[in-house]
């Protein structure tokens, strides 16, 4: 009796990486291992829309840093499809294409945190991004039965398409790498050791950032 072929499992880990850190792997081989995925792959975002307040690294930094630090796992894989795309990053578009190429048989995750699982309702269209891929959610304490509740009023259908990771506490922000940087102080364990010799030889994050600004335009 013949066998039916395994259908491919992918994650797709999407983000600035401005700079990609620990905290960025972690959460990706956690998600690999727990949802027994064969790959991942990192998309550095082209223009990111929450990032437009702010002064972005130049794409082709961004990658290099990224392909830097996956290079040693196996499993690991940079896109550059986000950043060779013209125009303003959206997840929805990046996932439609994802799946244009890769066919219906391939099951996709599409890997965040909690806090942008709560923000999911204000990206561009969220039941268009959850009925393209499942969502792998990293929440160290867990989704209550009412966070699901309230986020399914705008999100119909969003319980049954979330898969939570175990993610241990990681407290590594990318704000704070880019001062520790400018600041010639340690980041020695918090990146990769390649990611912070590209960063420093490259003057990434010596200029003094611009203001930020508090609102966050909503993707539309």
């Amino acid at each position: 009796m013949c066998s039916a072929a395994r259908h491919a499992r992918v994650g797709i880990l999407g983000g600035t990486f401005d700079p990609i850190h620990i905290g960025h792997l972690i959460l990706a081989e956690e998600t690999r291992l727990s949802l027994a995925l064969d790959r991942v792959i990192f998309i550095p975002a082209g223009r990111p829309w929450r990032k437009s307040r702010r002064e972005v690294s130049p794409p082709a930094d961004r990658v290099a840093m990224v392909s830097t630090a996956i290079t040693a796992n196996p499993h690991f894989e940079l896109s550059r499809l986000e950043v060779d795309r013209e125009g303003p990053t959206y997840t929805v578009d990046t996932l439609q294409e994802l799946r244009a190429q890769w066919g219906p048989d391939t099951e996709v995750w599409f890997i965040l945190g909690s806090d942008a699982l709560r923000d999911l309702p204000h990206w561009r269209d969220p039941v268009r991004i959850i009925s393209q891929a499942r969502l792998a959610v990293a929440a160290r304490s867990g989704l209550s039965d009412a966070e699901i509740a309230g986020l399914e009023q705008t999100i119909p259908g969003l319980g049954q398409c979330i898969d939570v990771v175990s993610m241990p506490a990681v407290g590594i922000s990318s704000s704070e790498l880019r001062r520790r940087l400018r600041e010639s102080l340690s980041t020695r364990y918090w990146l990769p050791p390649g990611v912070e010799q590209y960063a420093r030889a490259h003057s990434l994050y010596h200029r003094t950032p611009p203001p930020v600004s508090q609102s966050l335009a909503p993707e539309a």
